[in-house]
């Protein structure tokens, strides 16, 4: 199914669902009941989260520039403080294992859908001399709960990677978190808005790698710990993760952070011992979406790592720093055209009086003093 959504969305086909019509109904009626029981929905604005990560790293090498894609999960909503958000905690993880200061800037939108990622790139990438390093995008939840279709979904997605990458960014995606873990959605439905969402998520993954990008499962947001510990991991609506919640994910999308600006002390290298190996990419893209935290990044055609890499625990949240005003440079400024111009209005200097011809003609023709 996986690989047919792919197809489909890269050839323009639109008819191939995830579901049937009568199911995806019944699915957007639970879903409707579950925001009335966690009061409609409703979480705190996220906070702004952008500015200077590491700033203690500050030394000749340029900050890393990391973006940040996708709806309410990438914005982190349900937090209250900027340092709490899956930007930030990416960002400082990334100034830690890089040892430089990292710019964050989070354009994604609590509410969107993959359609409004074309928006969101062109954001990122207005100014060219800003163009991120690497980018992370978290999309997919909003696309299920509101019909989608599928191969509309993942076409919207893959144009997105491949303008990053064609601008020269890197770009990690962090596919469609598993819906069957919503607490207020009950069974039999919970196994429904699981098979979509796990279903939407491998073929995100096809999609991505196929356009240089790497992917991580997000699936459950590590399921164990969420099923084991909702009300700690979910936030107070008990529909967006919590500020432990956030964490989690983060530390499992951070090795294929660092990994893809080749900064991760692991390599590519695969490790039996870890169930890692080199598979076809919808296979690998299927395995991905049954485990969560699972990295797939692409090698010869058609073949893909399928990698859990090993996890390390986040540095200590810290609040933005602003960016920093560029100084006024003190050198006279060039010119921009082919002749020098001052930069200030010349003084005119005074005319000379005439001087009083001589009596005497000395060569018999009269002198005559040049203007000015």
């Amino acid at each position: 199914m996986a690989r047919r959504i792919a197809a489909g969305a890269a050839y323009g086909g639109g008819s191939i669902g995830l579901l049937g019509a009568a199911a995806v109904g019944v699915l957007l009626a639970e879903v409707q009941l579950a925001k009335r029981q966690v009061g409609g929905g409703i979480a705190p604005v996220p906070p702004s989260a952008d500015g200077r990560y590491g700033v203690a790293f500050a030394g000749p090498a340029d900050p890393l520039r990391l973006g940040l894609l996708g709806d309410s999960t990438a914005a982190g909503q349900g937090v209250r403080r900027a340092g709490q958000t899956p930007g930030a905690l990416l960002a400082s993880g990334l100034a830690a294992v890089s040892e430089r200061p990292v710019d964050l800037r989070n354009v994604a939108q609590p509410g969107a859908r993959s359609d409004d990622l074309e928006r969101q790139v062109s954001l990122l990438l207005a100014d060219p001399s800003h163009t991120p390093d690497v980018c992370v995008i978290m999309i997919g939840a909003n696309d299920v709960t509101h019909r989608m279709p599928a191969t509309q979904s993942v076409r919207c997605l893959t144009t997105a990677v491949r303008r990053l990458r064609t601008a020269g960014a890197e770009v990690v995606v962090g596919t469609c978190p598993d819906l069957g873990t919503i607490e207020p959605v009950y069974q039999p439905l919970r196994w429904l808005a699981r098979r979509v969402s796990r279903q939407l998520a491998a073929a995100q993954t096809i999609g991505s790698v196929e356009q240089g990008g790497r992917t991580v499962s997000l699936g459950d947001l590590l399921g164990p710990e969420f099923e084991a510990n909702p009300r700690e991991l979910f936030g107070p609506d008990n529909y967006h993760p919590s500020a432990e919640g956030y964490a989690t994910a983060a530390m499992a999308v951070l090795p294929t952070l660092c990994a893809v600006l080749g900064l991760w002390p692991e390599t590519d290298r695969l490790d039996g011992a870890r169930r890692e190996d080199m598979l076809p990419v919808a296979e690998a893209a299927s395995q991905a979406a049954r485990e969560a935290g699972t990295e797939v990044t692409g090698a010869r055609a058609p073949w893909a790592l399928l990698k859990h890499r090993r996890r390390r625990r986040l540095p200590t949240a810290t609040e933005p720093q602003p960016h920093p005003e560029p100084e006024p440079s003190t050198e006279p400024m060039a010119s921009s055209g082919p002749h020098e111009e001052p930069l200030t209005e010349p003084r005119e200097e005074p005319r000379p009086e005439p001087r009083p011809e001589p009596s005497g003609e000395s060569h018999g023709e009269s002198r005559n003093l040049p203007a000015n």
